[in-house]
């Protein structure tokens, strides 16, 4: 058996440990900029793939480059109602921006707004975002019929063929 007093400085070891790495894994997962704006885009694309299905419309996500912005909407809405959602957008945080954006038989756009459609069968238009804040870079690949979302964490191009790196 184990003595109250071993038991004591396993615990007290442990804690020490538990109060070292907290706050490096905290600030790591909350802090960074990028990584949060990865998370909601990713966020925002699941949620508007399953709204879709379930109430049987066409939504879009929409990037506003220049703002370095995004919003949601739908095919339902009036005009008033975009102009709402416009206002509500989600800005990134400081530094962070939408390096250029990708789709199937369109040329890289790298200003303006663009919209990412999901329909309501369940697919999404084949889109590849690219983040950036300073020299780090992270891709997001939204393909049309996979229902996951694949997150790289430099710059990629994908094509046909698969993923290169750039």
């Amino acid at each position: 058996g184990y003595t109250l007093i071993e038991l004591a400085l396993v615990v007290f070891l442990l804690g020490l440990m538990l109060v070292l790495a907290v706050p490096r894994v905290r600030e790591t997962l909350i802090s960074d900029g990028l990584k949060k704006t990865v998370r909601q885009l990713v966020g925002a694309a699941k949620e508007l793939r399953t709204d879709a299905v379930r109430e049987q419309l066409d939504y879009k996500l929409n990037l506003d480059v220049s703002n370095n912005a995004f919003w949601t909407s739908s095919q339902d809405m009036t005009p008033e109602k975009l102009d709402e959602q416009r206002k509500k957008a989600v800005h990134f945080p400081e530094g962070v921006r939408i390096a250029d954006v990708s789709q199937m038989g369109r040329e890289k756009m790298s200003d303006g707004e663009i919209s990412v459609k999901f329909f309501k069968q369940g697919n999404i238009q084949p889109t590849v975002i690219h983040l950036v804040k300073e020299q780090r870079h992270f891709t997001i690949l939204l393909s049309p019929f996979l229902n996951t979302i694949k997150i790289y964490d430099k710059y990629a191009d994908v094509t046909p063929e698969g993923v290169e790196r750039d």
